[in-house]
């Protein structure tokens, strides 16, 4: 079975949901297989109330640019039916669950709890799993698993989905530079030596390997090589391997 995941991301107008904060934008990625769809879904919304300054600081929405946008209840159907069933990827779950479920408690009737509809993981606290007692926010996640971010001068919900559905798959499944003298130190090989060196992430772009054939005056010298062989007292391994492959 597929297994479907949507990367998500929010912005709001406040830290504290407990003080009557709302969600002005909703970002997210759809990942089936470890792999990034192109399907996504993305709305901004009306709050209905004022956006802290501090708030404005670091996402740039205004409340003017939202005056007229849906409000969440009316985009609310179209937002469950593109996450439900998922397994969600957040980056400090908590801070966007619980403005979720806000929103959700306000609709009428009330929509349940997100966990009910999807499964949740934290990349934030997988990061801090995985490299203890560094800086893991998103900026220093990029910089760690070389995701370029340099389209980021303000957070936004969709492009920080993006950029987390990269670092994600990076550090999940060895996309990224990984530095074995961090993630290794002290390790031994079989020989008993340091492991050193790194793997390092291909490109997406890159070329095939080009395939590169004997050429007919190769091949015929290389057949003869083995009719020598063959008059050896072992013969030729290299036949009697491809006899047995057959």
């Amino acid at each position: 079975m597929d297994r479907r995941q949507v990367v998500l991301d929010t912005e709001t107008t406040g830290l504290e949901v407990s003080q009557g904060h709302r969600i002005i934008e909703i970002g997210c990625v759809e990942l089936v297989n470890r792999r990034i769809t192109g399907r996504h879904y993305h709305q901004y919304i009306d709050p209905q109330r004022d956006i802290d300054v501090g708030a404005m600081e670091v996402h740039g929405i205004t409340p003017e640019f939202l005056a007229g946008k849906p409000i969440f209840s009316e985009i609310a159907t179209e937002f469950i039916k593109f996450v439900e069933g998922a397994e969600l990827v957040i980056h400090n779950a908590p801070f966007d669950v619980g403005f979720i479920d806000a929103e959700l408690d306000r609709l009428e009737p009330a929509a349940g709890k997100l966990e009910g509809l999807c499964g949740v993981i934290d990349t934030l606290v997988m990061a801090r799993h995985k490299h203890p007692g560094q800086r893991n926010n998103l900026d220093a996640l990029c910089q760690r698993y070389e995701i370029d971010n340099s389209s980021r001068s303000l957070h936004g919900a969709l492009l920080d989905a993006e950029i987390l559905a990269e670092v994600y798959l990076a550090m999940t499944g060895g996309q990224a530079t990984l530095s074995l003298s961090e993630e290794a130190a002290g390790m031994t090989g079989e020989g008993g030596g340091t492991n050193e060196g790194s793997i390092r992430r291909l490109p997406r772009d890159r070329h095939p390997l080009p395939v590169i054939r004997a050429s007919a005056e190769e091949l015929e010298r290389h057949e003869a090589r083995l009719d020598e062989l063959d008059h050896s007292a072992g013969g030729s391994l290299w036949r009697k391997g491809v006899t047995q492959s057959l």
